[in-house]
């Protein structure tokens, strides 16, 4: 996902829900640091879903020799917030859990697909499948997002 280079509080929300979901995208990839940090990829967004990406490396694996499940969680997190940031509405996260299943393991490229469930008002419900490099699944996170009352971008 590119950085944005444009002044986001002066543009006009576009009106396409699928380019309005890649704005926000964009407009929150420029300023995430963790992300980014951790090698993560944004490879695809839309309304009330997103796709991310993270290969596990040496700094990554704990004392068992597989993946530390913070670093899972984390996935699943960031996964999460595009999400649910994805309609223009910027919102956190209020409560998480996570069930891990299957360890990663050094080298695995771990996917990570958010799923919206439920909005209601100003909180939702997203579910995050993590899979290892075959496609597995190795943790099931659950998100439950707040609105916080602001906008990326100004509605048209």
């Amino acid at each position: 996902m590119k950085a944005a280079t444009v002044n986001a509080a002066t543009l006009k929300a576009p009106a396409d829900p699928q380019a309005l979901a890649q704005a926000c995208a964009a407009s929150m990839w420029a300023d995430d640091r963790a992300s980014q940090g951790l090698g993560m990829v944004l490879e695809a967004v839309g309304p009330g879903h997103a796709r991310m990406a993270m290969a596990v490396t040496e700094a990554m694996v704990n004392g068992h020799g597989i993946c530390h499940g913070g670093f899972i969680f984390a996935l699943a997190d960031s996964a999460f917030a595009f999400a649910c940031n994805s309609r223009n509405a910027r919102a956190v996260a209020a409560q998480c859990s996570i069930a891990y299943l299957r360890p990663g393991k050094l080298g695995d490229r771990l996917v990570a697909v958010a799923e919206e469930r439920a909005v209601a008002g100003r909180s939702g419900i997203y579910d995050i499948r993590v899979l290892d490099g075959q496609g597995t699944v190795i943790a099931e996170f659950r998100g439950h997002s707040r609105q916080v009352g602001q906008s990326f971008f100004e509605e048209a």
